[in-house]
């Protein structure tokens, strides 16, 4: 009976992103054998995350409340949305201390192979968003095919809006050598050129 609760636990923690069973079955025994207290914390934090953290009802980023503190942050400017994939794209531009708008997040990029389609994505919430105060929409999405498909789609959805959309630069890196850069890569820094 035992045995099965301990493959029932090393089942449950392989569906975390790069976590095969020979990793899942270390990080259990290090909880019973190091770590009682700790896995007790963990049960108990996860619970209460995957019960209240949902959506903010703007930029669907992760949030305890119905409006994240980014979106009721009144000291950023309303006008200007970055759309980003992922709450770590959040986090990155964040950092970057270039951004001070606000954020609408698809949470994935268009692949009908996989099922996701405009509604996934939230490009009807993005437009209503964009009905409401916002002049300039700023597409920061991966320069991956999935990536450009959902840039064009919202791009064409967006047109009907009368908001200003752009896209971020893509190009060589600072500190990048021409030799090693991709030719992809090298095609949108020298189309996107700008003058000096």
């Amino acid at each position: 009976m035992s045995e099965r609760l301990l493959d029932e636990l090393v089942d449950a923690l392989r569906c975390l992103p790069g976590v095969g069973r020979k990793s899942a079955q270390r990080m259990v025994w290090h909880l019973l054998e190091r770590d009682r207290e700790g896995g007790q914390n963990l049960a108990g934090v996860l619970k209460r995350v995957m019960t209240e953290v949902g959506h903010c009802q703007l930029c669907r980023n992760f949030s305890m409340q119905p409006i994240c503190s980014t979106c009721s942050d009144e000291s950023r400017d309303a006008s200007i949305v970055c759309v980003v994939e992922t709450p770590a794209d959040v986090m990155a531009v964040e950092q970057s201390g270039s951004f001070r708008g606000r954020y609408f997040l698809t949470m994935s990029n268009l692949s009908p192979i996989d099922g996701i389609g405009p509604d996934e994505i939230g490009a009807d919430a993005l437009v209503r968003l964009c009905q409401g105060g916002v002049t300039e929409v700023i597409l920061a999405l991966d320069s991956t095919v999935e990536g450009e498909a959902t840039s064009h789609f919202l791009t064409e959805s967006l047109s009907q809006t009368g908001v200003s959309v752009s896209r971020i630069a893509h190009g060589v890196p600072m500190g990048g050598t021409l030799e090693y850069i991709d030719g992809g890569t090298l095609f949108h820094a020298i189309s996107g050129r700008k003058p000096v």
